[in-house]
């Protein structure tokens, strides 16, 4: 069995049975990849919506792509993320998909390396 090379500190919103950790080397710039089981609004999903901060709210700098096939969101680090430090992963309830359907709670993943 692999081992976690992030540690999840903390899911709300009412996921976190569907959070999972599929890596397979440990690396400070790891990308997060959000499935959602609907078409996405593009307009939506960008880094008001989607974002990373430290503890104290300082946002990371990130690179948001949405892949309309596979209605999968993903969050790039444009800097490496420091080791033993929790960051928030933030996901809003304003992200939409293009029927109009929105998350019922905003989504917060804590985690750290």
């Amino acid at each position: 069995m692999a081992s976690k090379y992030i540690t999840i500190e903390s899911v709300t919103g009412g996921v976190s049975n569907r959070v999972k950790q599929d890596l397979k080397f440990r690396t400070g710039n790891f990308v997060w990849r959000i499935k959602f089981t609907a078409p996405l609004k593009p307009s939506t999903v960008n880094n008001r919506n989607l974002n990373v901060t430290t503890l104290n709210n300082v946002p990371l700098l990130t690179n948001i792509r949405y892949d309309s096939v596979n209605n999968c969101i993903e969050i790039e680090p444009l800097e490496p993320y420091n080791k033993n430090e929790s960051y928030l992963l933030h996901v809003s309830s304003k992200v939409e998909s293009k029927r109009g359907q929105k998350l019922p709670h905003d989504i917060t993943i804590q985690f750290k390396l």
